[in-house]
Parts: C-alpha cells; structure tokens; sequence
C-alpha cells in the first residue's frame, strides 16, 4: 500500500493537466486533479476555442457580400453582439461538462480549489486549507496575459481574457501586439464591424513566420481597412469623456473604445509554492524541465504552457501522454517537438510547418524555394480581390522538404495534412509523383514543378 493519499495529484485543468489525470486514472491509479477556475484550460474556456468561433462570426459579412456574385441576393443583415457571447458561453459550458465527466468516469478525484506546493510531496488546498500528499505530482497551470504593468493606464486596458466578455462591442479599437492573438483578434474586430488598430513594435507582424506569409498577411488586413501602425509602442493610456485616448512614442493620439494588450503570455507560476518544493524556474518564471518533462524534483512533472517550451494545446496533450508512457507503462518518452504544424486563423488564414524560408536559409547551404500566388477559384465571381500564397522550402542537397507554407482560405486545414508529410520526411520528387485533386486550391501543391528561386548562403539568387 502507497504512504500517500494519491498515486497522482494534477495541479491545472488544462488540457494538459486533464490528459494526465484521466489517462492515469484508467489505469487505475489513484488520481485527484485540482482547477481554481474552469476545466478545460485556455484553450477550451478562454482561447482557441472561444476564438474560432469568433473567427466564424466575423467571416459571415464577407460570405453575404460574395453570395451576390453567385447569384443569391441576400437581404439586409444585422449583427447582435450578445447572442453570439450566449451562444459562446453555452457551447463552452457543454465542452466543460464534458472535460468533467470522461475525469468522472476515470474515477478521478475533481477538486474545485487553487492548489499549491508545501514540499515534493504535499499540496495544500487553498479553499479548505487541508493538505494531502502524492507519490508524483504533475503541474499543469498554463500562462497568463501579460498586462503590462509598466505601461501608465494599464488598468484601463483589456486582455484576450476580457475580449471574450464584453459586454458591448465596441465601435473601436486599439490592438497592441503582433502575434498570433494580436492578429487574430484584428481580423475578429474588424469582421464584426468595429474600427481596428494594431499597433506593433516591430517592422512586420508575425516576427517567427515566414516573410511571404507576414507580408501577404499585411497587406490583405490593410485592404480591407484595418490599420496597422508597425514601429510604434502605447506609451500611456488615458480615460476621456468618449472612451479612452492612448499616446504613442512616434506622438500618434490615438481616440478609442477599448485598448486590448496583446503583448505575449507569462507561466502562471506566481504563488505556486515552487520554492518550498524545491522546482526551479527560469528568468520569466517557467518552469525547467528535462527531455521528459521533469523538474528539478524527480517526481514532479510540469506540462504545456507553464514549461515556456511550445505554446499550443496539442502539444501539451502530447507532452501529457509522454508523461504516462514514461512514469506508469515502464516506456520512457520524450515529447517530440519538431515539425509542428500550426495556423493563424487571421483572415485570410496561414498554414504552416517546418522552416520558414529566412530559418532554412541559415542551416541549409542551398534551397529550392517553390512559390505560387493566385487569385483562388471562389473569388473569381464574387469579385473580392484576394490572392493565396504557396510555399515549399525544399533542401537542395536531399530535395527534402523542410518548410510548407500557406496563406489563404483552410490554410490551417491543409497544414495538418502537410505535417504528416513533413513528419514522414517527403522530398519534393514524393510531392511531384503525387496526383492533383482539380480544381482545387490546394493542387498547387503538387503542381509547382520548378523552383521559383534558389537561396544560396541565406541569399536569393
């Protein structure tokens, strides 16, 4: 018989932290899980899930316009904010049911409370104060907006958090940030009628993906009238009669109904009890691990966002099951962390997976860099000037293909499937003997048979 009350205990309901205490209590360990707020973590409560289906309502205005260009005639349209806030909130509060029951049907303990460290073996539960023990203890917590303390008027400003609960839309806003949350929201804004601003410190939004899906991306925002101010920074948010005004450091005053802060995410590591268990973190409050997901305490584990290695659900579900493998199938395993594949749901969207052109550039002596830009069949008689870029970076060496990228309608759909390809280490002769589906976007593909140009030394040629 085990000395302690659990042969696990999962501190987060994530999807990380769920995956663990589910799987392990199938295989009938002992098993209790603790969530301060709601089960199903960002992603499912307050991230991708939320914002996918914000990304669906804020396309409807541009599917109406099309419609006329096939013919259909589409009566006047009107868009109500809280309906689609209702409709959001009930299909999330089913989704958290069902993290809870497949936890239920594990026979998991599911504990209501903040839970935090005492030592490597002992958590204490905030809400009644007791303490139980555990032979491994897995941290699953996530990250957190960073609100930008420094920033005079921060408390005025929203994040992603609050985006999901206002209670009106607003008639404008300004977006700080260039990421994927920052670009994303933009677009989500924007679709549902709202004057947008994005205001980025750097030269291109979407600094880690590659230029050709930046730039294209750009472009399109600013053509359908989103504004993008790049070199620039919110030096001071201000409250007015109107709303709120926010000062720039080029000296743009800037008149808006919300300010959101995009400006990257923190491991929710504060007050966690760490130290007196003897975790160690890094400079921005992560938590170390080894290859197999293990702390500086040989029992417990750390798992997603809260390591700072790769922020995406998938990858914390996988590093979950690497977990189980390692600790209770006696088969040690290392979360794979190579070749994911990954979308913006911008609008249009990017795809991608692999190397971006500038990353292959740098470790491989000789690219063949295939690129195609067309204006996609759908647009054709709707009239809506859009194009998609395609993009294969293939090492000249091996005709490996170390890069796909995509901008474009179901961009995130195709990416998927180019990540089995790249997982399975296709060359482009694999891509040219391969049959196009016609018509189809995504034929061009396996269609672009010359390489549009060759970088040699990180330089085009």
């Amino acid at each position: 018989m085990s000395s302690y009350d659990y042969d696990l205990f999962v501190i987060g309901g994530g999807s990380g932290g769920v995956r663990s205490a589910r799987v392990a209590a199938s295989l009938g360990k002992k098993v209790a899980i603790a969530e301060e707020y709601r089960y199903g973590g960002t992603c499912v409560i307050r991230g991708c899930v939320p914002k996918k289906l914000f990304v669906y309502a804020s396309q409807y205005h541009e599917h109406f316009e099309d419609a006329a260009g096939y013919g259909w005639t589409v009566g006047e349209s009107t868009f109500d904010w809280k309906k689609l806030i209702a409709a959001k909130d009930k299909e999330i509060a089913r989704l958290e049911g069902l993290y809870r029951k497949g936890l239920d049907n594990a026979k998991a303990d599911i504990l209501d409370t903040r839970a935090e460290l005492v030592d490597a073996h002992t958590v204490r539960l905030a809400k009644t104060g007791k303490t139980v023990t555990a032979d491994r203890i897995v941290i699953a917590v996530g990250g957190a907006p960073n609100h930008h303390s420094a920033l005079p008027g921060h408390e005025f400003c929203i994040s992603s958090n609050e985006a999901f609960h206002l209670d009106e839309l607003p008639k404008s806003i300004l977006i700080a940030g260039g990421g994927y949350i920052a670009v994303e929201f933009a677009n989500i804004f924007h679709g549902l009628g709202v004057k947008t601003t994005l205001i980025y410190r750097g030269a291109e939004i979407l600094s880690r993906f590659d230029q050709d899906m930046r730039q294209g991306l750009h472009e399109a925002m600013v053509g359908k009238g989103i504004q993008i101010l790049c070199h620039d920074i919110i030096e001071e948010v201000t409250k007015t009669d109107q709303g709120l005004q926010a000062c720039t450091k080029k000296g743009e005053r800037l008149d808006v109904d919300v300010v959101m802060l995009a400006l990257g995410r923190d491991p929710n590591t504060k007050g966690l009890g760490l130290e007196a268990a003897g975790v160690r973190t890094n400079e921005r409050g992560a938590i170390v691990v080894d290859d197999y997901s293990r702390t500086s305490v040989p029992n417990i584990y750390a798992l997603g966002d809260v390591t700072d290695r790769v922020q995406l659900t998938p990858v914390a579900i996988h590093e979950a099951m690497c977990f189980i493998e390692t600790e209770y199938k006696n088969n040690p395993t290392k979360p794979d962390h190579d070749l994911i594949a990954t979308a913006v749901f911008s609008q249009p969207e990017i795809g991608t997976v692999g190397l971006s052109e500038e990353e292959a550039g740098r470790r491989y002596k000789e690219l063949e860099v295939y690129r195609a830009q067309f204006r996609p069949m759908k647009a054709t008689l709707s009239g809506r000037n859009e194009k998609m870029i395609m993009k294969l970076i293939v090492n000249a060496e091996d005709r490996k293909v170390v890069g796909a990228h995509i901008l474009g309608h179901d961009a995130g759909e195709m990416a998927q499937l180019l990540g089995i390809t790249l997982k399975a280490g296709c060359t482009k002769d694999d891509f040219d003997r391969t049959m196009a589906v016609h018509p189809t976007a995504s034929e061009e593909l396996v269609t672009m048979y010359s390489p549009s140009y060759r970088v040699v030394g990180g330089k085009r040629v």
